[in-house]
């Protein structure tokens, strides 16, 4: 009987103690044998790694140094899956919690076609576990992206494996051949939309990405009514803008986005009903900037 696939999971913690307690328990209650977890501790002050330590000690932390971001510094615990003989690298956000089958079928599915590079579950909300958050993600005809039956209560809309353009990045599993061949996550992005990116990639690598409605987490980090902070609004501009760039979008889609970045920041400028966007309207002119000067990584104080 061959062994079952390694599967690895990253998970990154910055004084996140009790959602990363929770993630863990979660994780350790999977149904999945074949299975180790790494922590990254960004510097937390919460005591976060003797908690972990008490209540997992089979339980790898790696102590980051530097903050490189959701892009470095999982690719720190990527690279430490690879050395490890992960087949598969599942990284995750440290506020969500995962059904007991979730890992044991992300893997089958993976497993049962060589042509999948990147399976992820069905995401719900946490605080509304009857919602759906993201049954994985697409791109428009302008690259625009969006989430398939997003903030839909879940009515069995969907019900099989599905073929998308990218997974959301709270919990992605990446086949052990796809990192050899196309890379890590890009660290320029540092923050949003780099799974966007990383998926993109993969797919150009001919690669298929999919999405398992009958593995299921609940991520506590995003609910109905988010509401972003104006950082989001640097970031989302710059990456979106990096990430045109990077894979040579056409024109078209290049217009497109000149025409919503200038409509926006427009209308958040002059229209008195936009007027409490003023910081999101700065920070999306500072992203351009900083784009324009090929300024990457985090956001200047």
């Amino acid at each position: 009987m061959m062994p079952q696939p390694l599967v690895i999971s990253v998970i990154l913690n910055t004084n996140r103690r009790t959602d990363t307690l929770e993630c863990l328990d979660s994780l350790c209650l999977n149904s999945y044998p074949n299975q180790k977890i790494i922590v990254l501790d960004n510097q937390s002050t919460d005591g976060s790694v003797t908690a972990i330590h008490q209540a997992h000690p089979n339980v790898q932390i790696i102590e980051l140094t530097e903050n490189l971001g959701y892009a470095g510094n999982n690719n720190v615990g990527i690279e430490a899956a690879m050395r490890q003989g992960a087949d598969w690298i599942f990284v995750l956000n440290e506020d969500i919690v995962l059904h007991e089958d979730c890992i044991l079928s992300l893997v089958d599915l993976g497993e049962a076609d060589e042509k999948i590079g990147v399976v992820g579950p069905l995401v719900y909300h946490h605080n509304e576990p009857e919602y759906i958050q993201s049954a994985g993600g697409m791109l428009d005809a302008s690259w625009d992206t969006w989430h398939i039956a997003q903030n839909e209560k879940d009515m069995g809309q969907v019900t099989a494996p599905t073929s998308v353009d990218f997974i959301s990045g709270c919990a992605i599993m990446v086949r052990r051949e796809v990192v050899k061949r196309v890379g890590a996550i890009d660290e320029r992005f540092f923050y949003y939309k780099e799974e966007t990116e990383w998926c993109f990639r993969i797919r150009k690598d001919g690669w298929r990405i999919a999405m398992l409605p009958k593995a299921r987490i609940w991520h506590k980090g995003v609910q109905r009514n988010y509401h972003p902070k104006p950082s989001l609004m640097y970031y989302k501009t710059r990456n979106w803008f990096l990430f045109l760039l990077k894979h040579k979008a056409p024109l078209r889609v290049w217009l497109a986005a000149w025409i919503r970045f200038f409509r926006t920041v427009v209308s958040w400028s002059i229209k008195p009903k936009w007027r409490s966007k003023s910081e999101y309207r700065d920070a999306m002119l500072r992203g351009m900037l900083d784009f324009l000067r090929r300024q990457w990584g985090k956001m200047p104080s």
